[in-house]
């Protein structure tokens, strides 16, 4: 391949797009924010206009790969994602088939796309058998065996998030209850610890200087905050923290035990909260993989932050024999 693939992440706060060498590195990348309430044609507009600033200075572009929230319609790439209620089927591949004739498009779950990126380029390099999780406002994941991505039957294989960890638990967004998504995701764990009487940056009030303290209304709680507060010794939020780290152990259990996996990667602004979420997680996993084959799978941080989504997404391109089946 002598050019390179437009990579294309597009997500509920911010839209990404970038050129991306055949060794999976960013050489251009361009983002904005999503537009909030937009139509289907002001979200297509902004995306179509992020591409053209990525392009102003010409590129060769071998293919498009593109990881986008779901659902959707794969391999077709008509989606509909949750948090962008202005694209309902929309045909996104076609679209950008449409403007770039004669490459490869190639659309797929955004959170597959970060797992992707991991097994590719990331803490995943040499695993045979990973999943690669990401939990942030949601919970979602890719499945790789023996090498290769699993996609299953409508491309949904490795949605760790609606594993069920805690049965007549809260209700979760797919109308089930007791989810993984439902009991770990970052909203849902701020609403669990507000309703235990938790005050948001309660416990990092206290700042040198005489300087602002960086306190958070209930009404805008999250997950990160939770984090700040559980670092900072918060009763409630190393409650909450511990909570997701069970759950979490109780689904990656159930996929190793499944699956004969021997490593997993865990992504996503919640696991930036470190040993406060890894460590109740690791317990957890102990607990319920008695069998030698399932002890020896490993739980690790996932390394490339933020270009992950774009990094994957151009792996469906740039590494279709492992990572497209169609």
């Amino acid at each position: 391949m002598s050019g390179s693939v437009l990579a294309v992440d597009i997500g509920g706060t911010k839209f990404a797009v970038a050129l991306v060498g055949r060794e999976g590195e960013i050489l251009r990348v361009r983002r904005t924010a999503t537009p909030p309430g937009g139509d289907a044609h002001t979200l297509w507009r902004t995306l179509d206009s992020l591409i053209d600033a990525l392009l102003a200075e010409p590129a060769e572009i071998e293919g498009v790969g593109v990881g986008c929230g779901g659902p959707m319609s794969w391999p077709e790439g008509e989606v509909s994602p949750i948090n962008m209620p202005g694209w309902r089927a929309f045909p996104l591949r076609a679209r950008l088939a449409g403007r770039f004739p004669g490459v490869p498009v190639r659309v797929h779950n955004d959170a597959v796309c970060l797992a992707v990126a991991e097994h590719w380029r990331g803490a995943g390099r040499g695993s045979e058998n990973m999943l690669g999780m990401v939990v942030s406002t949601g919970v979602g994941g890719g499945l790789v065996l023996g090498g290769r991505l699993i996609d299953g039957g409508s491309g949904n294989a490795g949605h760790v998030g609606h594993v069920v960890v805690e049965p007549g638990g809260p209700v979760c967004g797919c109308g089930a209850r007791g989810c993984l998504e439902a009991v770990a995701r970052g909203p849902a764990l701020a609403a669990w610890a507000l309703g235990r009487g938790w005050q948001p940056g309660s416990a990092v009030r206290d700042v040198p200087d005489g300087e602002a303290a960086p306190y958070v209304e209930a009404a805008t709680a999250s997950g990160r905050q939770l984090a700040l507060d559980a670092a900072a010794g918060d009763r409630l939020a190393l409650a909450a923290m511990d909570r997701a780290g069970r759950a979490l152990g109780l689904a990656v259990a159930a996929a190793v035990n499944l699956c004969d996996l021997d490593l997993v990667t865990v992504g996503g602004g919640l696991s930036q909260a470190g040993r406060l979420l890894f460590d109740p997680l690791e317990a957890t996993l102990g607990e319920h993989t008695r069998m030698g084959f399932a002890r020896r799978a490993r739980v690790v941080p996932a390394a490339l932050g933020q270009d992950a989504g774009l990094v994957g997404a151009a792996a469906l391109v740039l590494a279709e024999s492992r990572y497209w089946s169609h």
